[in-house]
C-alpha cells in the first residue's frame, strides 16, 4: 500500500497519513438548463494511484490519532455517515471519540454507488448500507490488519499475540501504542483481502445501545450547513427565477438595484438573475429593484384543474405502454362476480426541507474552482462545475456539506444550484467568493416536485371473494425523461413511474399495469419513495375495499395472497400483533392496515384514528413493523421510521401545490403545509430479525401510512378517499 495517495482530486493537498483506498476515473452524462455535458466532458478527476487491493474506499488514521472516515455517501440527516462509520468502526475496533466522517468524491471506482452498478457515485434510493456493507467493513479490517502489522514489526512479537480496542494496540509484555503512533509505518506495508467478524462477534452493527456520534454538534450548535457558511469576502447572491417554468429572460434592468448601497453586481445565470450584495438582506432589497421582462413563449401555462383534467381523460383512453401483463385481465373481468373502480388522483408535491437550496463557489486566481454545496451527485456536479467555470473537472474541489435534508432535492440532473454558484462567481471575477442562497419562496415554486399522478383502477372478485384481476393504468410525467437516465426508459415505461404497481407481491392470476407518460413543461424529480409514494397508497386502499367486499378481515385477505412472499407476511403479522389487531377498540377509535415494499425494504403499519365532532379525525398511533435486512443501526432505522411516517402524514393529509395560469400558488410553509408537531401521532417501531445484507430505511418509511390512514376512515366512513391530500377532499365523509 502507498504511504501517500492523493485521495481526492488533484488539487487537494497532499497530507501524511495511512489511507486505504484506491482510485481510477469518473464518466457521465448531465443535460440541464442550457448546460450539456458528454461522457468525455467528466475526465479524470484524480491523481490517486491504483492500489492492488480490494477495499474500495478510505480510512485515514492521522498521526494525532484521529479516525477520519471518507463517506461516499452524502449525509443528509438520513443517518448514512453514522452507519458507515459503524461498519468501519466493527472491524477497526476504534475509539468513536477520535471519528470524523467526511464527504468524499472526485473518484468513481472509489465511490460509485455499488447498488446502481459502480457506474456513478449518488446517494439515493436508500441505497446507503446495501452499497457500502461489504466495502467499509472491509476497509476497516485492513486498516485493523495494517496496525497490528506495524505493531508486531516494531516490538519483535508474533502478529497473533498482539490485542486490538478502543484505538490501542497492545502486547502481553506491556508494550502498546495509539492508532496514531502507528499510522505512519502502517501505511507502508502490504495488506492481503482480511477475513471479516462473524456476525456472532458483532459489537457495534446491530447494537441497540450504539448512538449516533454526530448528535452533539447538531444540538450544540456546533454543526455547519452551507447555510452557515462564511469566509473572507464572502458576497451573498439571491436568485430571481421565471414565474412560470419553461419562460426566459427577454431583457432586465438592474439599475436601480446596483445604485443601492451594498449591492455588488446584478448577474444573469442560466436559469435566472444572480442578485450579489455584501449581506443576504442587501441582496434581498436589491433584488426588489430589479425590472424583468420576461418570454413566455415556452411557457407552461396551464393550472392543475386543467392538467388534473386532462389526466382523468387520459386515464380512460386506451392504448398506453404495458408495464406489467399477466393472464388474461379481460376475460377475467368477464366473469368477475364484483368489480371495483374509480380514479385515483396525487397532487404536486414539494420537498420542502428546512435548509432552502444553496451552494457557494470561488474561483481561484490559478482557476482552479472550490465549489461548497450538499453534493448529492458529486461526480455530476463536479463536471457541471467544470464546464460552467471554463475549466475541467479535476480543478474543481468540492466540499461537500452536511444539508438540512433533501429527500431527492439535492439529486438534480441539471445541477441547478451549483451552475448558479459557479456561473455568479466566475462573474464576479477570481478569488471572490458568492454563496447563492434560495429564499423559501424559490424553493417552493423553484420546480423538481414530485408529479401529479391520476390512477385508473378496475378490480374483480370471484364467487368465492378471491382476486381474479386488477388493471392499474397511471398516467403522469416522467421523472427520468430527458435526464442523464432517461436510457432506463424502456418501451415507453418509466420504471419510477410504475414501481409499487409492478412488484405486486400478491397472488392475483390476471394483473395489468399500464403507464401513459404526460408532456407537461413543469419540472419534475424523485420525491422521498418515488413511485411508491401513490402507487401504495392507490393499491393498498383498493384491496381494503376488496377485502370488504369479499368479507374477509383486510389483514387475512392479504395474507391469504402472500404465500410466496413470507417477507412481506411477516413484517404484516409483527404490525397486526404488535397492535392488537384481533382486539376491540374503544367507541370512535378506528384502525387501518398497510402493506408495502419499496426500495427492496418492506414495511407494514397499523394506523388507529379516532373521529371528532367537526367531521374531522386524529391519528393517534401508528404500528410500524420494519424488514431492512441486517439491522446495522437499530435506534437509527427506529428514527427513519419515524420520520418517513411523519414525513409521509403531512403529505396525504394536506401537502398539495397548485398552479394557476402556470403559476405556483404555495410559497412557504403557511400556504405549503408539512405535518405539524401537534398532529403527530405516537409511533412503534418493531424491527423485524434478518440475516439478509442491509437494505435502506431512509425513505421505505412513507408509502404505507398514506393507505393505513386512508383504510382507517374506510373502516370508520365506509368510503374510500381517492383524491389527495385527505383533509381538503374529506367532506360528506360520516360514519
Amino acid at each position: 500500500m502507498s504511504q501517500f495517495l492523493s485521495k481526492h482530486n488533484s488539487v487537494r493537498p497532499t497530507r501524511r497519513r495511512f489511507l486505504v483506498g484506491a482510485g481510477v476515473t469518473t464518466a457521465g452524462l448531465a443535460v440541464g438548463y442550457r448546460l450539456v455535458l458528454a461522457a468525455s466532458d467528466i475526465a479524470q478527476t484524480t491523481t490517486a494511484k491504483v492500489q492492488a487491493n480490494p477495499f474500495q474506499t478510505y480510512v485515514e488514521i492521522t498521526k494525532e490519532n484521529r479516525i477520519i472516515i471518507y463517506s461516499s455517501q452524502f449525509e443528509m440527516g438520513q443517518g448514512s455517515n453514522f452507519g458507515i462509520a459503524t461498519l468501519v468502526m466493527e472491524e477497526l475496533d476504534g475509539d468513536w471519540a477520535q471519528v470524523d466522517v467526511v464527504g468524499g468524491y472526485g473518484n468513481t471506482a472509489l465511490y460509485g454507488n455499488l447498488a446502481w452498478g459502480g457506474a456513478a457515485q449518488a446517494t439515493g434510493g436508500s441505497t446507503s448500507m446495501s452499497s457500502s456493507w461489504e466495502r467499509y467493513r472491509k476497509a476497516g479490517a485492513a486498516a485493523r490488519a495494517l496496525l497490528v502489522a506495524a505493531a508486531a514489526q516494531r516490538w519483535d512479537v508474533p502478529a497473533g499475540e498482539i490485542k486490538v480496542a478502543s484505538g490501542v494496540v497492545s502486547h502481553a509484555s506491556g508494550m502498546q501504542a495509539r492508532y496514531g503512533d502507528l499510522a505512519e509505518a502502517a501505511a507502508g506495508m502490504p495488506v492481503d483481502d482480511v477475513p471479516l467478524k462473524p456476525r456472532d462477534k458483532w459489537a457495534q452493527i446491530g447494537s441497540d445501545s450504539l448512538k449516533r456520534y454526530d448528535s452533539a454538534g447538531k444540538t450544540n450548535g456546533a454543526q455547519t450547513y452551507t447555510i452557515d457558511l462564511m469566509m473572507e469576502g464572502l458576497q451573498t447572491a439571491v436568485m430571481i427565477h421565471p414565474p412560470k417554468f419553461g419562460a426566459e429572460i427577454e431583457s432586465f434592468d438592474a439599475t436601480k438595484a446596483k445604485a443601492l448601497d451594498g449591492i455588488v453586481d446584478v448577474v444573469q445565470t442560466p436559469r435566472g438573475i444572480a442578485v450579489v450584495g455584501r449581506d443576504t438582506w442587501t441582496a434581498l432589497k436589491g433584488r426588489e429593484l430589479v425590472e424583468v421582462t420576461w418570454n413566455e413563449e415556452k411557457a407552461e401555462r396551464r393550472g392543475t384543474a386543467e392538467i388534473m383534467a386532462e389526466y382523468n381523460k387520459a386515464a380512460d383512453d386506451l392504448g398506453a405502454a404495458t408495464a406489467r401483463d399477466d393472464g388474461n385481465t379481460p376475460a377475467a373481468f368477464a366473469s368477475a362476480e364484483k368489480i371495483i373502480e374509480g380514479h385515483y388522483e396525487f397532487p404536486y408535491l414539494v420537498h420542502a426541507s428546512i435548509e432552502p437550496l444553496n451552494a457557494a463557489a470561488r474561483i481561484n486566481e490559478d482557476g482552479t474552482i472550490d465549489v461548497w454545496g450538499g453534493h448529492q451527485m458529486p461526480d455530476l456536479y463536479q463536471a457541471a462545475a467544470a464546464q460552467v467555470g471554463g475549466t475541467t473537472p479535476d480543478k474543481v474541489r468540492l466540499h461537500v456539506m452536511k444539508t438540512g435534508g433533501s429527500f431527492g432535492r439535492r439529486a438534480v440532473f441539471d445541477a441547478d444550484v451549483i451552475i448558479e454558484a459557479v456561473s455568479t462567481a466566475r462573474a464576479l471575477g477570481r478569488g471572490k467568493p458568492v454563496k447563492v442562497q434560495w429564499t423559501r419562496e424559490n424553493d417552493m415554486r423553484g420546480g423538481r416536485y414530485r408529479p401529479a399522478y391520476v390512477h385508473a383502477v378496475k378490480a374483480g372478485l370471484d364467487k368465492k371473494g378471491n382476486v381474479v384481476a386488477l388493471h392499474d393504468h397511471i398516467v403522469g410525467q416522467s421523472v427520468l425523461g430527458g435526464s442523464t437516465s432517461a436510457a432506463m426508459i424502456k418501451n415507453g415505461i418509466d420504471p419510477t413511474s410504475v414501481e409499487g404497481a409492478t412488484n405486486l407481491p400478491y397472488a392475483i392470476p390476471n394483473l395489468k399495469v399500464e403507464l401513459t407518460t404526460t408532456d407537461v413543461n413543469i419540472p419534475v424529480l424523485w420525491w422521498r419513495s418515488v413511485g411508491s409514494t401513490h402507487t401504495a397508497y392507490a393499491v393498498e386502499t383498493l384491496i381494503d375495499e376488496l377485502a370488504a367486499a369479499a368479507n374477509r378481515d383486510p389483514v387475512d385477505f392479504r395474507l391469504s395472497m402472500l404465500g410466496h412472499h413470507p417477507r412481506h407476511a411477516a413484517v404484516l403479522k409483527v404490525a397486526a400483533e404488535k397492535a392488537g389487531w384481533d382486539k376491540p377498540l374503544p367507541e370512535g377509535r378506528f384502525r387501518g392496515v398497510a402493506l408495502h415494499e419499496s426500495l427492496s425494504t418492506y414495511v407494514a403499519d397499523v394506523v388507529e384514528i379516532t373521529l371528532n365532532d367537526e367531521n374531522g379525525f386524529k391519528v393517534d398511533r401508528v404500528v410500524c413493523a420494519v424488514d431492512c435486512g441486517t439491522a446495522i443501526n437499530p435506534d437509527q432505522i427506529r428514527a427513519q421510521m419515524e420520520g418517513g411516517i411523519g414525513f409521509g402524514l403531512g403529505a396525504i393529509l394536506q401537502e398539495e401545490l397548485t398552479l394557476n395560469g402556470g403559476v405556483v400558488d404555495q410559497e412557504n410553509y403557511d400556504t405549503y403545509t408539512p405535518l405539524r408537531i401537534e398532529q403527530m401521532p405516537r409511533v412503534e417501531v418493531h424491527i423485524v430479525p434478518s440475516e439478509e445484507p442491509p437494505t435502506g430505511v431512509g425513505e421505505p418509511g412513507v408509502p404505507p401510512i398514506g393507505p393505513a390512514v386512508a383504510n382507517a376512515l374506510r373502516a370508520a366512513t365506509g368510503k374510500t378517499i381517492r383524491k389527495l391530500p385527505i383533509i381538503k377532499n374529506m367532506s360528506g365523509m360520516t360514519p
